[in-house]
């Protein structure tokens, strides 16, 4: 906390980008964004302790860094976790351009001469490209009218830290050791369980996923909204209908993602797309 009367507040940081979110501040509670009139977002370089704190791996992890550093680096915003996932993304680029500057370098290997070579991103030209997928369409199936919402950054990084749990027991069930070709067979059939619970996991995990993605789901009746029910739903409907509504999200998501970077080579001049993908421990170190 700043002290009010210091005589060197006036040298204290200054905004250096101001945000325009993709979703334009809507889908948010009451209190999650104290959002000005101008409908930008001032946005503030990072300190010396919020350098420490995206280094974190531990708070990396839980989620807690990036909490920590949108409240420091873009204080308007009040509840980091209710953030979606339409602007989660534009926010981490807007705090590193104005930290770091609005160039970012990358390494890209040219798929014709497969060549390495670095280049600078523009992160304001990114910025400036990211839009929402459209939200306000309902997905139509048969009698029910289905409408989605984008996730936020607490439930993005709940089912982050429960897949990485289930991808750690994928990996340790695969792990093979000399004593694997002497199982009992009372072992091997545990192991065999083992697996196919984790991949019953996967599939409750997804569903639940794509549950709090759902806003509500109007029938010729009435309109459901509450979360049990909607996932109740999802583990009993038929699967190609689950599979329609899974897929209708995923486009959303698809238009809210950033989009492939066009980067020419510099030794045999082929033009391609490079995904940009935002590995926050790389993008803050």
């Amino acid at each position: 906390m700043a002290i009010s009367n210091n005589p060197l507040r006036q040298y204290f940081r200054r905004p250096a980008v101001h945000l325009k979110l993709p979703s334009g501040g809507k889908f948010y509670a009451p209190g999650v964004i104290n959002m000005p009139e101008s409908g930008e977002l001032p946005v503030y370089p990072m300190t010396a302790i919020d350098d420490i704190t995206a280094k974190t791996p531990d708070a990396l992890f839980n989620g807690a860094a990036m909490a920590e550093l949108i409240k420091s680096c873009v204080p308007d915003i009040k509840d980091p976790w209710a953030i979606n996932n339409i602007d989660f993304d534009s926010i981490l680029i807007a705090i590193r351009a104005s930290s770091g500057g609005n160039k970012l370098g990358i390494e890209s290997a040219c798929p014709k001469c497969e060549k390495i070579e670095s280049y600078d991103v523009d992160l304001l030209n990114i910025l400036s490209q990211m839009k929402p997928g459209d939200y306000t369409q309902e997905l139509k199936l048969n009698d029910l009218s289905i409408k989605f919402r984008p996730l936020s950054y607490k439930d993005m990084n709940a089912a982050g830290l429960a897949q990485f749990a289930i991808q750690r027991e994928f990996a340790s069930l695969n792990r093979t050791t000399p004593e694997d070709d002497n199982l009992t067979e009372e072992k091997r059939t545990e192991r065999i369980k083992k697996g196919q619970d984790a991949l019953k996991a996967v599939t409750l995990l997804t569903i639940d996923i794509l549950s709090n993605t759902v806003e509500y789901i109007q029938t010729p009746d009435i309109r459901v909204e509450d979360k049990e029910h909607i996932s109740d739903f999802l583990k009993n409907c038929d699967k190609t209908m689950y599979e329609t509504m899974r897929d209708f999200n995923s486009t959303l998501k698809t238009q809210t993602e950033i989009k492939p970077l066009s980067l020419k080579c510099i030794h045999c001049n082929n033009e391609y797309n490079q995904p940009f993908t935002l590995n926050t421990s790389d993008f803050f170190g």
